[in-house]
């Protein structure tokens, strides 16, 4: 028997939800950790209703500055608090989340017009969701991850969504999907796109690798420090927004802002080299990381070169190195380790370990441009 806590929503208006799986009106539940359903639907935090995937109106979608890369695909985020609860940040920008606390991140590609079945292969998804949903007419739906604050600490589950596009199941030995991406060009890129296990989530979530408790990772004030879009009423700060719906103090809306990574951002090309780093490595590139033992602090708060990999050599050489002697060689980007293995797909080489099946061609080019621009040699 499914045991849950049912936690009331007070203002019948705002909190109403929009539709549910299937169509059924339900409201948040926050379920114990021995008792977790098999249906997304069950925990009333996204709806299907008239084609169209929409969020519960207790949660509160949010972007940030400089995501994570997840071979191509787009991110609907949200989060939700229990009724009276609020969040805070530390002075490095780390959220500390009440009790109950739930935040869903949806994995999803656009549909290609050719060949038929094919996906997009882009990463602007300005267009995809207006605050009132994504159209599942032009979406595909691939897998919603939940992040589920216990009195324990977090928990991580990958729900996989069905071919009918109208609920999903809960996935724990992982999943394998073939998908076939379609590039501006009209190249096609095949892809076996990986659903994590829930300990592949921990081994990245897991940021203190001394507790092996795992942590939100993109939920940190540097990152959402931005205006979001696309809220139902219009575009709003989002740390202020936070505040208004009760998640935060009002004192604490002011946060230093990490650069947008894109081509064509206004930011120098360092900031948006580093910020790119920080989300999609310093999680264990961190001197409390998994990766503690390598030396190679890739966070947002490290201001060694040394420690950011300049002229600095492996711990251990192997396969990873492919024969370079350091991680990052001033002006020669051929040379640094860290561009080799940010460029390659093999399990024995590539970097992150997790989280991709392809190469971010658009992240590797932004690196090489970084690594170009740094001056001097190594001894």
């Amino acid at each position: 028997m499914i045991r849950a806590l049912s936690i009331a929503i007070p203002i019948a208006g705002l909190f109403a939800l929009l539709g549910a799986c299937g169509g059924a009106p339900r409201s948040v539940q926050h379920f114990a950790a021995s008792a977790y359903p098999a249906h997304l639907s069950d925990w009333g935090v996204i709806g299907v209703a008239d084609d169209r995937l929409a969020l519960s109106a207790g949660f509160l979608p949010y972007d940030l500055n400089t995501p994570l890369f997840s071979d191509y695909a787009h991110k609907l985020r949200a989060v939700w608090l229990p009724t009276g609860t609020h969040a805070s940040f530390s002075a490095d920008g780390v959220f500390d989340f009440p009790v109950g606390t739930i935040i869903s991140k949806t994995f999803y590609y656009p549909r290609a017009s050719a060949p038929e079945g094919a996906l997009l292969r882009n990463e602007d998804s300005s267009g995809d969701f207006s605050g009132e949903g994504l159209d599942l007419r032009k979406v595909r739906l691939i897998e919603t991850r939940l992040l589920v604050r216990q009195e324990s600490g977090w928990d991580a589950l990958a729900y996989v969504w069905d071919a009918a596009q109208q609920d999903a199941t809960l996935e724990v030995a992982g999943d394998i999907k073939p998908l076939d991406l379609v590039s501006a060009d009209g190249t096609v890129h095949p892809l076996n796109y990986v659903v994590p296990t829930r300990n592949e989530c921990a081994n990245c979530h897991a940021t203190d690798h001394a507790s092996g408790k795992i942590h939100p990772i993109g939920l940190a004030a540097r990152h959402l420090n931005k205006t979001y879009e696309h809220y139902a009423d219009g575009a709003a700060p989002q740390l202020q927004r936070w505040a208004e719906r009760g998640y935060l103090d009002h004192s604490e809306t002011v946060a230093t802002a990490n650069a947008l990574w894109r081509a064509g951002a206004d930011d120098d090309i360092e900031s948006r080299a580093r910020s790119y780093l920080d989300v999609n490595c310093g999680h264990c590139h961190n001197p409390r990381g998994a990766a503690d033992t390598s030396g190679l602090f890739l966070n947002a708060g490290e201001t060694s070169a040394r420690r950011l990999g300049v002229c600095k050599p492996p711990i251990a050489a192997g396969r990873g190195t492919g024969g370079r002697h350091v991680s990052v060689m001033p002006g020669r980007p051929d040379e640094s380790i860290l561009i080799y293995r940010v460029g390659d797909t093999d399990p024995g080489i590539m970097m992150p370990e997790l989280g991709r099946s392809t190469v971010h061609e658009e992240g590797v080019a932004l690196l090489r441009r970084w690594v170009e621009s740094l001056p001097g040699v190594c001894a």
